[in-house]
């Protein structure tokens, strides 16, 4: 199991000396991984898509769950970035931040949530007012939020804002049949929007295109393995081009949930992508994004817990919150183009500097070019034998796989004989450098305080980089990389794992501290022999 602390762990707790204490809204929310199929978990394909990781959230106090509406949101602002939103049954909206690498969901960031309110301005406090199923934003950025027992469609200019009232013309076009029956999908796309009803009546229509404020109503049927148990629409997003895809749900006593992704040309033409069906994993599904990424398409579902969340231990009647993310497989291999041959990587200057520490040696190359002023900061401590004598004190590890993973930090450990003034901050966004696997990064408070104290990454860390959007600063600043470990990875990896005393370390460093620390003996150029 994981307490998502990343970016805690690693930015807050990343000095030895100790930060002032902040309060964060973000929840970090305890995770679970999930596999698509319990009993084949190397299976990744079901029908046309790709799994690419899955989650199972613990509700903590905060009862995280009801999710039963889902948007991806893109912040051009964080270099391709952004977050899920949803909305629960019992007024609330959900923004998520996801930790993710190479198209992978790895773990959550953090969750922030916030009540819904009425055209007022109050909060919504009965479940006929609060029973939100569907979120979406428009072309102007503004959220449209369905609601059904009172069915309705609000408009809100910022979630934690008051509401406006839209007109119903588009809703007339659908057969609602109940209460607990009505909108359950609202998305809008460049060609159009489209809303659905959770019915699926052979003689009525449950869906329907709109544009502007005119409705073109069809039918939209499940999948047959659905069909025989009532499925109907539950959630919908649709791609820049005008593709939509449509989440269908079923249940029936006795064998609980079947689940489905129907795609929706822009004629309304359908193809089921995928059907989800026991062995796979499948829950009460309800909420459907669609992100396009990597020049690829993909598609995250979630699933309304009904605030009756098992989470560890399975009991009867329990749902979970899962949020699982898929890759849609290309139709066609891109076609072969002749083109010349391609530039070569760009080449960087770099230089070599090898740590000679009692386990073996650890040979970095400095990136003098692209972060020249953390480079230089670093060469000048090794030039000075500042390091010599230090150690590496700490090693940070997260419960997920791979492992080892984590950080491993060394240096002066604010030694008043052996630091210097702190130097300028160099974010990532600048020199274009990342915290993946072996990259050095400095540790400091605040910009401008680096000086002597430096972790090597063990597997990738990019929550670590600078995020511009990130409401607080230490995120939007990052942590300056300015070089990697080009030989030695083996010893780094022995290092960290070579023992922590739990009784070492203050505060939440407790527990992080190695029982024997590792000595650098000596920090030199490459090019210069050892002594």
């Amino acid at each position: 199991m994981t307490w998502k602390t990343p970016l805690l762990a690693l930015a807050l707790f990343f000095i030895p000396g100790a930060l002032a204490a902040q309060e964060y809204e973000d929840i970090l929310p305890q995770t679970l991984p999930v596999t698509l199929n319990e009993s084949d978990p190397e299976q990744s394909e079901v029908g046309k898509l790709i799994y690419r990781g899955g989650l199972k959230v613990e509700p903590g106090e905060e009862k995280i769950g009801g999710i039963s509406g889902l948007e991806w949101v893109d912040n051009e602002a964080d270099n391709g970035g952004g977050a899920l939103y949803a909305v629960s049954d019992d007024g609330r909206w959900l923004k998520i931040q996801t930790d993710e690498s190479n198209g992978r969901l790895l773990d959550l960031y953090s969750i922030d949530m916030g009540t819904l309110r009425d055209t007022k301005g109050k909060k919504l406090k009965t479940k006929s007012e609060a029973d939100a199923e569907a979120i979406t934003r428009d072309d102007k950025g503004q959220w449209l939020i369905a609601f059904e027992r009172d069915h309705r469609v609000w408009r809100y200019q910022t979630l934690d804002g008051p509401a406006e009232t839209l007109g119903t013309r588009p809703m007339k076009a659908l057969t609602f049949s109940g209460p607990n029956k009505g909108l359950e999908t609202l998305t809008s796309a460049p060609v159009g929007g489209l809303m659905c009803v959770e019915n699926s009546f052979p003689d009525a229509p449950n869906c329907a295109r709109i544009n502007g404020m005119t409705p073109t109503p069809f039918s939209l049927v499940p999948p047959q393995s659905l069909a025989e148990h009532d499925g109907a629409p539950t959630d919908a997003a649709c791609a820049d081009d005008g593709t939509c895809y449509i989440l269908m749900r079923s249940y029936k006593p006795g064998y609980g949930n079947r689940a489905a992704i129907v795609e929706l040309a822009e004629d309304d033409t359908q193809t089921t992508l995928a059907i989800f069906d026991a062995p796979l994993t499948r829950d009460n599904f309800e909420g459907l994004a669609v992100r396009e990424q990597f020049g690829k398409r993909y598609l995250y579902l979630a699933s309304d817990d009904n605030f009756n969340n098992c989470f560890e231990r399975e009991r009867a009647g329990c749902q979970n919150t899962l949020i699982m993310k898929f890759e849609i497989k290309s139709e066609e291999p891109p076609a072969p183009q002749v083109t010349d041959a391609p530039e070569p990587d760009p080449q960087y200057e770099t230089l070599d500097v090898v740590l000679e520490t009692t386990m073996g040696d650890i040979t970095i190359a400095l990136e003098v070019e692209r972060a020249p002023i953390t480079a230089a900061n670093f060469l000048r401590y090794v030039d000075d034998g500042r390091f010599d004598g230090t150690v590496f004190y700490r090693a940070m590890s997260l419960d997920r796989e791979p492992k080892p993973n984590g950080l491993l930090q060394g240096g002066t450990q604010f030694d008043p004989k052996r630091i210097l003034p702190g130097i300028a901050h160099e974010p990532t966004t600048q020199t274009g450098l990342s915290h993946t696997n072996g990259a050095l990064s400095m540790a400091m408070g605040e910009p401008g305080s680096a000086n002597g104290d430096f972790s090597i990454m063990l597997q990738d860390q990019i929550g670590l980089d600078a995020r511009p959007d990130a409401e607080e600063e230490v995120w939007r600043n990052g942590y300056a990389v300015f070089g990697y470990v080009t030989s030695g990875m083996d010893i780094v990896a022995a290092i960290h794992q070579s023992g922590i005393d739990p009784e070492k370390g203050d505060g939440m460093m407790r527990g992080q501290m190695l029982a024997e620390p590792v000595t650098i003996v000596k920090a030199r150029r490459a090019e210069a022999p050892a002594d």
